[in-house]
């Protein structure tokens, strides 16, 4: 194991919010974030209908389960497997497929969309330029899936990094919604350029 790695798992496993997680029953750390914005800004609600993207391991559906109740509709979607969890229709694939996104269209079976999610991040590849680009990009993607599928009025929330195109992504946000803030819950790390952008009121315009 290289030495970086070696100080990764000490901080991981010394984490909190990884003990935390572990104790509450949190298929990982992550769901603290999602937590923390939601019950802030009130975003998740009975009889929900919501699409979380990069969805693996499954803490942020959890957590939308948790939140909504047995009544919600929740999509899931990733490249990764995922364990089954009750309430939540999971698809595995590439969220930058048509015929992925054609199998996420049929599961919601053309209701609009309440909320959608999205805590994708890029394989790391250590080029900042490299993985800031393909990021944002993913970024873009679940932008334009929540422009096609949100209801008027629902909202998108989104892991950022702080980087090079940053403010322009945050720009285009705006062109959909009737507020963007930016949210840094404190389960990500301090040192982290991690920032969540909240997309509130779709307006489509």
């Amino acid at each position: 194991m290289k030495p970086s790695s070696k100080a990764w798992m000490r901080r991981h496993v010394s984490d909190s919010f990884v003990k935390q997680a572990q104790a509450q029953g949190y298929r990982s750390r992550a769901a603290y974030k999602l937590l923390e914005i939601a019950k802030r800004d009130r975003l998740i609600f009975p009889g929900a209908c919501v699409v979380d993207l990069g969805s693996a391991p499954g803490s942020w559906a959890q957590v939308i389960v948790q939140l909504a109740g047995a009544n919600v509709k929740i999509v899931a979607l990733d490249l990764l497997e995922m364990a089954p969890l009750a309430g939540v229709t999971f698809i595995q694939g590439d969220f930058r497929e048509d015929s992925v996104l054609a199998q996420v269209e049929a599961a919601l079976g053309g209701r609009a969309v309440d909320l959608v999610v999205s805590d994708m991040a890029p394989n790391i590849t250590g080029i900042a330029a490299a993985d800031q680009a393909r990021s944002l990009h993913l970024c873009e993607l679940a932008l334009d899936f929540s422009r096609k599928h949100l209801k008027l009025g629902g909202n998108f929330l989104v892991k950022t990094f702080q980087g090079s195109g940053f403010a322009e992504f945050q720009f285009a946000m705006r062109e959909s919604f009737k507020a963007v803030a930016s949210r840094k819950p404190d389960a990500s790390r301090g040192r982290s350029t991690e920032m969540y952008l909240l997309g509130k009121g779709f307006a489509d315009r």
